[in-house]
């Protein structure tokens, strides 16, 4: 068993969803708990946005009984404002509060958050500090190796965040630099894990896209667990099938066009009733590509979900696909990872 803090538990080798900007939603979220995601996070919000009482960043608090235990992650660069908006937070009643110290994207990088502190370190402590005085839950970091080849400072980073309070530390195998390119350097997050200073749970990040990979992983790196993103967008199966090959060593079988449409139909739901008719139906069009990915012949059916505006429309060309494709039999690859530029799905 893994704890984090006095009161979370999570099973051995657990698995996290990472928070992913505009996609880890409380529906998105939701379809990877019914598959196996043992500890989720919400996107990440800035803390400004929270202090100005920004509708979206507000939105982005909403978290619900199903999804625990769950974190709420927040950025920013001022210690005054991540302090107010811990406790923010802390009225939300979440598990766990997280600061994201890893997305690389200008908008924020540039703007001294997130990745943007990998260049100051003393900068990092003192707004750590500051929320872990801040609230009285759990508070852990995501962060990356370092700011590029020449600070990857990685192992001083998790000495330095252990003794400013937090409770577990989540490490994305790249530097800013890097974004999301090249393969991550594991090697790095298995040196904090193997260091003797530290006490407190290490969450491996980057490129886990297989059920071989995670147990691979897993093995040779020592972490107490991994934190999955882009591959779980569209195949939330990813969790239960780690799970069962860490357990079994044997592959569960891949989910079929029918699991696939049920999964999609209820991701569906999930955003009608959180979003509403007009935005959740929007804002599910970005996965109908992911969830539907490898059917022949798929594009005149993805072009008619993502302009149908009725629940009973789009429901009514899943059941077509669903009739079509039966009995086709997906073959058992590794996941593509999606290449975001713009935004900031993984930090």
């Amino acid at each position: 068993m893994i704890k984090i803090g006095d009161n979370i538990e999570l099973p051995d080798f657990p698995l996290l969803l990472a928070p992913m900007e505009d996609v880890s939603d409380p529906p998105f979220r939701a379809v990877c708990k019914d598959k196996g995601a043992d500890l989720m996070y919400t996107e990440f919000i800035s803390s400004e946005g929270l202090i100005r009482d920004a509708i979206k960043s507000r939105q982005k608090l909403d978290i619900f009984d199903y999804e625990k235990p769950v974190g709420i992650q927040i950025f920013g660069g001022d210690e005054d404002s991540l302090a107010l908006a811990s406790k923010i937070v802390d009225a939300t009643n979440p598990d766990l509060l997280d600061i994201n110290f890893g997305c690389p994207v200008k908008k924020v990088a540039l703007k001294g958050a997130g990745a943007g502190v990998l260049k100051d370190v003393d900068l990092m402590i003192r707004l750590t500090t500051a929320c872990v005085k801040s609230t009285r839950l759990p508070v852990t970091v995501k962060t990356r190796l370092g700011w590029d080849d020449h600070t990857k400072n990685i192992e001083e980073v998790a000495e330095r965040l252990q003794d400013a309070g937090i409770k577990a530390l989540a490490i994305h195998g790249r530097t800013r630099a890097q974004m999301y390119k090249g393969e991550a350097q594991w090697e790095l997050i298995a040196k904090v894990k193997e260091n003797p200073r530290i006490t407190i749970p290490i969450f491996g990040n980057g490129d886990i896209d297989s059920a071989e990979k995670a147990v691979e992983y897993k093995n040779k790196y020592g972490v107490d667990g991994i934190m999955i993103g882009r591959a779980a967008i569209g195949y939330p199966w990813i969790f239960n099938e780690i799970k069962h090959f860490v357990k079994t060593g044997e592959h569960l079988p891949s989910p079929t066009v029918e699991d696939r449409v049920e999964v999609c139909k209820k991701h569906l739901h999930r955003s009608f009733e959180w979003k509403g008719p007009k935005v959740g139906i929007f804002e599910m069009r970005r996965h109908y590509t992911n969830y539907l990915k490898g059917l022949p012949g798929i594009k005149d059916y993805r072009l008619r979900l993502v302009t149908l505006e009725s629940v009973d429309e789009i429901l009514a060309v899943l059941d077509e696909i669903n009739i079509k494709y039966a009995g086709y039999e997906f073959v058992k690859t590794p996941i593509e990872l999606i290449n975001y530029h713009e935004k900031c799905p993984v930090s």
